[in-house]
């Protein structure tokens, strides 16, 4: 991931998440900003693996005000926030809002906008770092207990999703980010492809996104996938009753050399990734688990055509 500012004379590189953080600009070096990140991951103190801009824009912003010789209530008074808050931020307790970044940049005209770029970046920083693992995972294993995991999605499918979200965020479907999650489908038809492993409740087979055709096309497009020698779908039936996933979706990716396995937790907002070994050794757990509640992946495919042609055919 790279931002570029106009007028602000610096750049971020980030390679696999939190390992690397470079950087160059006006002030710093990468060592700080690196030993920061890679110090707040292994504390243990955050759940989901920390996010490196805003470690960056905390290093910016200390880097920034020292520099210009400020306390911290000096600067917040320029800001119009109190110094408690440029601490909090300065120290990672608390994420830089939008607003705080907006009044920063009036601090600082000279960086052409760079701490608004930086937050805006982050937001979309944890789903980014998911597409990253994905294109280079050796296998993905994925429980979605709502909808079709984004890999095996068609397009009107895919349409149908988007257009349930302008109720809450009010932006129209723009087509290029429905090609956007058709590319990342791509990664399916490699020579080599990932080993997919995905595991959905009967219930995703039941809820009618997008139409009757829309569903049976759908269900239709999973089995001829799960027909592919690379890729599993297995259905966890309905008279399963309660099971370990019914709190929420996840994806596991996992790599051909010693790179430790990425979660992906979905959430209502924006997801969240990490590579916390308790928490990617508890997931995996759960999956093997739901997997192990599943039917066959013969039987599972005999179920999505029934569904497909009972429930959703005009036939």
């Amino acid at each position: 991931m790279s931002i570029s500012v106009a007028g602000w004379r610096g750049s971020i590189v980030l390679r696999g998440g939190w390992q690397s953080v470079a950087y160059d600009d006006t002030f710093g070096s990468v060592t700080d900003t690196h030993r920061d990140i890679t110090d707040h991951y292994r504390s243990g103190t955050v759940e989901t693996d920390p996010n490196p801009l805003y470690a960056f824009f905390a290093t910016r912003l200390k880097r920034l005000r020292t520099s210009k010789g400020w306390s911290q209530e000096a600067l917040g008074k320029r800001m119009g926030y109190s110094g408690e808050m440029v601490g909090k931020v300065e120290g990672r307790t608390n994420d830089p809002s939008p607003k705080f970044a907006d009044a920063l940049d009036l601090v600082f005209p000279e960086l052409g906008g760079m701490f608004a770029a930086l937050v805006e970046q982050a937001e979309d920083w944890q789903f980014q770092r998911w597409v990253d693992a994905e294109q280079s995972a050796a296998v993905i294993r994925w429980w979605q207990p709502l909808s079709v995991p984004g890999l095996l999605q068609t397009e009107p499918y895919i349409r149908a999703v988007h257009e349930a979200w302008q109720a809450v965020d009010g932006v129209a479907v723009i087509d290029a980010d429905v090609a956007a999650r058709l590319e990342r489908q791509s990664i399916l038809e490699r020579p080599l492809p990932p080993s997919l492993q995905v595991v959905l409740d009967e219930s995703v087979l039941y809820r009618n996104i997008g139409g009757a055709k829309v569903m049976h096309d759908q269900l239709l497009h999973l089995a001829e996938m799960s027909e592919r020698p690379r890729v599993s779908i297995q259905i966890v039936p309905a008279d399963a009753g309660a099971h370990v996933g019914l709190l929420g979706a996840f994806a596991i990716a996992s790599f051909a050399d010693d790179q430790p396995d990425t979660i992906y937790m979905e959430s209502p907002d924006r997801g969240a990734t990490t590579r916390n070994p308790g928490r990617v050794g508890r997931i995996t757990v759960t999956f093997d688990v739901l997997r192990a509640d599943a039917l066959s992946a013969r039987a599972s495919r005999d179920r999505i055509r029934e569904v497909a042609k009972d429930k959703w055919s005009n036939d």
